[in-house]
């Protein structure tokens, strides 16, 4: 029975390989869109780091077999794989600004699947792809993976989870229970790493405002430093024009003002001592992704309204999937809240919910676009949707197709508009059978190739002869010539204007490969593999 299992998922695996003739180093994930993108979608490619939410098993075997940040276009076609390039685990992957310039970032380090803690940097990226920047926490601290948000033109928060010991007695602990979470963030001027700014939870907020106790560990046992009581829990934080902070307490599930000067509490919207009174279906749990939204005021409103957005969990578990969980609605959200800080009351502007009736027990994230729609991410789900204005689905898709779409999940999703100019060279590789030859190119991040030329190398001083050229689709281009005695091939990315970008090299043509199909060995399906005895019966 157990081989019959490894057969099977020898079978489905390999639906990751096999996609890319000139890249066969790589096996992206294959989006399973199951709402295909409207006319109306917002303009840009979609940015996600899936990864494998189950364990792996020597008979089981889930999620991304390249687990990494990807962009990708609407139609599930892959724009750029960063597996390997941002390495290790790497999660919050974003596009940005940074002194004028677009850039790419995400984190980069170690993970804990059991309570979601990440400790490494952040790296940052040009439109070329090279590393322009690398970026760790001050005061002797390790960066943790929730957050990196630049804030300024020259600054970004990045958030901490820094262990240590306490009597902690007095919140139901026994005397052997001595670890707990400080959650901190902080301010750093990116060029430099100077520390601009740092807040610590225990100075400011007792763990009396946790709602997951101690006991039974659902937020971390206390017992040692990795396991440490995550009381408060930090994912997300903002900065306004004022120069105060917004932070997400996961595990208080509330969001908290933070002064900027004194670090003080300003006002807290939900959890236990809420400064608000919160209107219909403001309510939220265990959420993520807090973000101000001053341009949602309008004309009428005064300086006592804020708006915010978040991502509403409404569930917790580890991502692991050991444990139990907590639910506190039928399904996650996106929100979109107007709190007013005269009359002290929160009221919902807009609720986003999920087309499948999802509820994430980790991770999330809601961004509003520049046209009106919003992008939420539902996290340990493993999806996204984009919505408009109005709240109607434009856009949903999982992040894995069939047997590795099985518990994938996907901390932080987004829409951006970007530019790609790869400074490596594009990959590029010929395939010959009976019927001719065909040529594969492709260029990984590129976004501004609209056609390729291909040429055959006729001399051996580099003369060339014409052979055609396609219309670039799709991540890999190909163009099939009847000649069987091409022997050399190059080609050249033509942009929208007629340019040439860059070249291949030139490569020779070698024998085609076909995916081997599987045998029907006296009317019963058999496999061929090396991970198993060389013929099983399925």
């Amino acid at each position: 029975m157990k081989h019959s299992v490894v057969v099977a998922a020898v079978l489905r695996l390999a639906a990751a390989d096999w996609q890319f003739k000139s890249r066969t180093d790589l096996a992206p994930p294959r989006l399973n869109i199951t709402i295909s993108a409207a006319d109306n979608v917002e303009q840009g490619y979609l940015f996600v780091a899936p990864f494998a939410g189950f364990p792996d098993t020597a008979y089981e075997q889930h999620g991304p077999r390249q687990a990494g940040p990807y962009i990708f276009r609407d139609n599930g076609d892959l724009v750029w794989s960063g597996y390997g390039i941002y390495s290790i685990w790497s999660t919050n992957f974003q596009a940005g600004k940074w002194k004028g310039e677009d850039v790419l970032f995400s984190f980069e380090g170690d993970h804990n699947p059991g309570y979601g803690h990440g400790h490494g940097h952040t790296t940052i990226m040009d439109q070329h792809y090279e590393t322009v920047r690398e970026l760790r926490a001050g005061n002797h601290k390790l960066t943790d993976k929730h957050e990196f948000h630049i804030v300024s033109d020259t600054t970004a928060v990045i958030q901490v989870y820094q262990p240590e010991p306490h009597d902690l007695t007095a919140w139901g602990a026994s005397e052997e229970q001595q670890w707990i979470v400080n959650a901190i963030f902080q301010e750093l001027n990116i060029e430099t790493g100077e520390l601009l700014f740092e807040w610590a939870s225990l100075d400011h907020i007792t763990p009396a405002e946790a709602i997951l106790p101690i006991n039974p560990g659902q937020a971390g046992s206390g017992y040692n430093s990795s396991d440490a009581w995550d009381y408060f829990h930090i994912n997300s934080v903002d900065k306004n024009t004022e120069g105060d902070y917004i932070v997400s307490a996961r595990d208080a599930c509330a969001v908290h003002k933070i002064n900027g000067t004194d670090g003080s509490i300003i006002w807290r919207l939900d959890g236990k001592n809420s400064s608000f009174t919160l209107g219909e279906n403001v309510t939220f749990c265990f959420q993520h992704h807090a973000r101000f939204h001053p341009e949602l005021k309008s004309d009428d409103d005064g300086v006592d309204i804020e708006i915010i957005s978040l991502y509403d969990n409404s569930a917790h578990g580890s991502e692991d999937g050991r444990g139990t969980e907590v639910h506190t609605a039928p399904t996650s959200s996106g929100k979109i809240i107007k709190l007013n800080t005269t009359s002290w009351t929160a009221e919902l502007v807009q609720g986003f919910y999920p087309p499948d009736g999802l509820r994430s027990k980790s991770q999330g994230s809601t961004q509003l676009l520049p046209n009106g729609n919003v992008i939420v991410n539902w996290g340990s789900e493993g999806a996204l949707t984009e919505y408009d204005s109005k709240g109607n689905v434009l856009f949903h898709t999982y992040m894995d197709s069939d047997y590795l779409g099985l518990g994938v999940e996907n901390y932080r999703g987004f829409r951006y508009n970007w530019t790609g100019l790869p400074n490596e060279e594009p990959a590029i590789v010929a395939l010959g059978n009976e019927d001719g030859t065909t040529i594969y190119v492709s260029w990984n991040g590129d976004t501004e190739t609209k056609t390729w030329r291909f040429y055959a190398i006729t001399g051996k001083y580099g003369a060339r002869s014409f052979l055609g050229e396609t219309e670039r689709k799709t991540f890999e281009t190909s163009l099939t010539v009847s000649k069987k005695s091409v022997l050399q091939v190059v080609a050249e990315a033509i942009d929208a204007k007629g340019n040439v970008l860059r070249s291949t090299g030139v490569v020779e043509s070698q024998p085609e490969v076909l995916p081997a199909k599987a045998a029907n060995k006296d009317g019963k399906l058999v496999v061929q593999s090396q991970q198993i005895s060389p013929w099983m019966e399925l």
